[in-house]
């Protein structure tokens, strides 16, 4: 599944750049399907970051990668 998940962070990675931001993994637990991630640069305090994580990378993460549940930022 972390494997999956990187990729899938790959895709979405060129979006958050364009903006200034990016995304770092931090951990992926295959039990709870629960995705943890840290937002970087210009997403760090963005208004727009809780929407971004849930609807645009919680989003293809649900699509792409079985036993997705949920992403939290930390």
């Amino acid at each position: 599944m972390e494997e999956e998940v990187k990729k899938v962070l790959d895709e979405v990675r060129p979006s958050l750049q364009a903006d200034g931001g990016d995304v770092e993994l931090v951990s992926v637990d295959e039990k709870t399907g629960i995705v943890k991630v840290k937002l970087q640069g210009a997403c760090v305090g963005c208004p727009m970051s809780q929407m971004t994580l849930q609807e645009g990378i919680g989003r293809v993460l649900k699509n792409k990668v079985k036993g997705f549940k949920e992403i939290e930022s930390v």
